[in-house]
This record gives structure tokens, sequence and C-alpha cells, in this order.
């Protein structure tokens, strides 16, 4: 998850770049009105998974003969993070340019190969998998149909398991993470900020030491002394044991989390709310979810790797046999504008981090190794 900092996606292990062209890309207000669409389209069925298309017309710029299809983790497609995010870009795609789209939502681990063998039954051409929990299910799916393409959301596979038609996407999301650390820690005013993750791994760990260090960062630059408290819920789903961590860390002085828990995170942000305190949100801007707690965002563009990454696939790109990282240089990663629970300084000192970051002057780290060095250095 490194610069350099150039346009483009950047190809994992050999730094092959795949061409961007950023205007390509919805703007956030689009993008929120198609996912009002896809919400209201969404739904549960009976079993263990459900199917949803789009009815949208196909417009004149596109080929509705080309299907793209995601499969949910457990979350499913109403978790107000990057599931629904991801359903809220490919909702976009169909409108820009008639490709044809749907989603099967899994209700559990085991449903994951079925779902995404049931994509491919029904016709689809690019087969999305939202989640690192779903890295096992696409590669088996990508080696046994050699000419429908699989991509991933937040996973990278070794290049000896890369097939010419598969395809990971990962993103720097250490990098809006130091910078909500960095405004949690400039206002707080008990000193003390907290971090929920939903399960200890590689992933939701560059989510905790790039909000480690922005705290540590804010230590050094502004004099101040904030601890951050961490809590792991081992689930992405379980929003009552999301608030029990809420409930603790700020009973136990926390005035500002960070939430990085998918759809647990809720639980944390009703919390917030119960107890008046600020909550960060995380993959998606989740302000309209609690107006008057959530203090900024740590965005993860999910739905502009996906509008991006299809288009290429539909129009006879190579997109497979590559891992894809993407960050705040692609304008992939960033925060939410809202920040009227924030000073103007404040904010704007963020917005010149984004640029450190942006540039490659400045690089949060991803791991515990990579945030001592980082403290070590300030």
């Amino acid at each position: 998850m490194e610069p350099p900092r150039g346009q483009g996606l950047v190809h994992g292990h050999a730094k092959e770049r795949i061409s961007i062209k950023k205007t390509r890309f919805a703007s956030l207000a689009s993008v929120a009105a198609a996912g009002a669409l896809a919400l209201a389209l969404a739904g549960c069925g009976s079993g263990g998974s459900s199917t949803t298309t789009s009815d949208g017309s196909a417009s004149a710029n596109g080929s509705s003969s080309y299907q793209v299809s995601m499969v949910t983790d457990m979350g499913g497609v109403n978790d107000q993070s990057f599931n629904q995010l991801t359903w809220e870009g490919l909702q976009e795609l169909e409108k820009e340019t008639g490709i044809k789209v749907g989603y099967t939502e899994s209700k559990q681990e085991s449903d994951y190969a079925t779902n995404v063998d049931k994509a491919v039954d029904q016709g689809s051409n690019l087969v999305w998998g939202i989640g690192f929990a779903m890295d096992s299910a696409i590669q088996t799916a990508a080696k046994q149909n050699p000419d429908v393409n699989f991509a991933i959301i937040d996973n990278a596979y070794d290049e000896s398991d890369l097939t010419d038609n598969l395809t990971g996407v990962t993103f720097r999301t250490q990098e809006p993470s130091f910078v909500v650390g960095y405004i949690a820690a400039m206002t707080s005013e008990t000193g003390k900020v907290g971090f929920v993750g939903g399960m200890q791994n590689d992933i939701i760990g560059t989510f905790e030491w790039g909000y480690r260090a922005g705290v540590a960062y804010a230590n050094k630059k502004a004099g101040k002394n904030v601890e951050v408290t961490t809590q792991y819920l081992e689930t992405f789903t379980d929003a009552a044991k999301g608030k029990a961590a809420g409930q603790k860390l700020y009973s136990d002085g926390c005035d500002v989390v960070f939430q990085a828990a998918g759809n647990a995170g809720n639980g944390v942000i009703e919390t917030a709310q119960d107890a008046g305190k600020y909550v960060i949100g995380v993959d998606k801007d989740q302000y309209s979810q609690a107006p008057d707690n959530i203090l900024s965002s740590a965005l993860k563009r999910v739905d502009k790797a996906v509008i991006e990454i299809s288009k290429q696939a539909s129009e006879g790109e190579d997109i497979g046999g590559k891992n894809v990282e993407l960050g705040m240089s692609d304008d992939a990663a960033g925060i939410s504008e809202h920040h009227e629970h924030m000073s103007d300084e404040v904010y704007q000192a963020a917005q010149d981090l984004i640029e450190q970051i942006k540039d490659g002057t400045l690089t949060p780290p991803s791991t515990e190794d990579a945030y001592n060095t980082f403290v070590a250095g300030l």
C-alpha cells in the first residue's frame, strides 16, 4: 500500500499502472442518488441469500448485453458501509453505461461459493466479491470459469494464485484513518479517544494504525497527550456488540470513537447518539445516520473502484492477473465534507494533511511496525 503518488491504479506486485480517467467517476451526489434507488430495490428473500437486479433502462452510450454482479459478505447490501457503497457504485455504472447490474446477499459464510456460482450461472461477465472473507470462493470460481472475470474488494492475492481473469482490489485505508485520527485528537476534550474494529486482521489493522498515527501526529504537533483505547468485536454483523463496545469506551472517558466494523459499527453510532458523544464513520459518508454525532467519516471509495474497473472490463480491457491498490492520490479515499462539529482550523489542517499524503511527503503507517517507526521519526 505504497506510493509513488501518480494518477492511476497500482499493480500490487509489478507496479504496473492501469489508466484511470478521474473525470469518468460519478460525483458523490449522483452516487448518493443512485443509492436511494438501490435501497428501494433491495430486499431479503427466503433461505440463505437473495438476488436483486436493477430495472433501470439502458442508456444510449452503453451495452445492455454486458452484466456485472456483486456478492455481498454477511454484512448485506444495507450495511450502511462498503457493501452498500459498492451497490451504489454499480447502480451508477448502469445509469452511465447501460451495463446490467445485480447483487446476491450472503447470510452466512457457506453462502459465498454458492452465490458466486449463481452469479456465473445467471450470465454475469464480471463477478465482484465484496470483502476479504470471500477470497477463496472468488479464486476457486475464477479457476473454474476462465471465460468470466472475477474481482474482489479488500484482498490482494499472491502472484502464484492470480489467474488471468482474477483481480484483487485493496485500499490504502491508513490514509483517511490517519486524517480522522488527527481530527479526533484535535477535537477531543477529555484527552481520550477510541477505536472499534470488526475483526483483528491486516485489513482492519490499516485503519487502527493509521488512526493511531494521526493521533500521535496531533500530539506531537499540537503538544497534546491524547490516548487511544482499542476494542475488537470479532464480528462485522452484530450491532449489539458494537453498541456494547461503544458504551464501554464512552463510559471510560472517550469522547470520540472511530469505528471500522461494518454493520456492527452501526451499534457504535447508536451509542454515540445515546451518550451525546462523537463518532467517526467508515467507508461511506455516514453523516446522515447521526448528523449531531458524526464528527467525520474515513471514506473508502469502493464505488469508484467498481465503476472504473467494471467499465474497463466491459470495454474489453485486460483487468485480470493483477492486484490493484487505491488511495488518496487516486481520489479513492478521503474524509467527509461535513465538518460542522470541528473548528475551521482543524478542518483546514486536515485538508493540508490530505495534500501531503497525495504528493507523497507524508506516508501514514499501515502496520504496527510501521507505526512504531513513524512515531519514532516525529
